[in-house]
């Protein structure tokens, strides 16, 4: 019993963070697409921001460069 235990407690939960754009408040200034250093942030058509989530890396930057303040950064849970 106590094998199955330290496994599971063992077991290690990875956080990845991504930004997320609230879309219908973005005014698409493009500022988050300057300091993305990954190249994960995007303007659709002039309309708003977009997240590449497999380029991002969740470092912050665009959210604080956000004049809108309309860019979160979320951590989805990734089993290690």
């Amino acid at each position: 019993m106590s094998n199955i235990k330290k496994t599971i407690t063992d077991k290690k939960i990875k956080q990845k963070k991504y930004a997320e754009v609230d879309r219908s408040t973005c005014v698409a200034c493009g500022c988050c697409v300057k300091v993305c250093p990954k190249d994960a942030t995007s303007v659709y058509r002039g309309l708003y921001a977009s997240v590449d989530v497999d380029k991002c890396i969740g470092c912050g930057l665009c959210s604080r460069e956000c004049p809108a303040s309309v860019i979160e950064i979320l951590k989805a849970g990734v089993e290690a």
